[in-house]
């Protein structure tokens, strides 16, 4: 499981902030940003894991442990990207070709 609660960033604003404001992502915490296939970390705090997803929320690429100040990373073909916690790839053996399955918050 990469998070039990997924923040979604679908508007101008919240797409163009992103984490910038938050101290941290917590383990199990992650942020979608819809319409984008890319990010920057400009202002950043802290490092993530990014996954670029397409239309059908297959991952079309994995980014690790990205540090703050990176410049911006893209994906062909990504129209989303799911922010998680740095080290979550990794943990969860998460790799391009895997497709995110999404469950209703109860």
């Amino acid at each position: 499981m990469l998070a039990t609660r997924c923040d979604v960033a679908s508007n101008f604003l919240t797409r163009g902030f992103g984490l910038i404001p938050r101290p941290g992502l917590a383990p199990g915490e992650a942020l979608l940003i819809t319409k984008t296939g890319s990010i920057t970390m400009f202002f950043m705090r802290f490092s993530i894991d990014a996954l670029f997803l397409d239309r059908s929320l297959r991952v079309v690429r994995v980014a690790e442990r990205i540090r703050p100040w990176a410049l911006a990373l893209a994906a062909r073909g990504a129209v989303s990207v799911l922010e998680l916690p740095a080290g979550t790839a990794a943990r969860t053996r998460t790799q391009a070709g895997d497709e995110l399955i999404t469950e209703p918050a109860l």
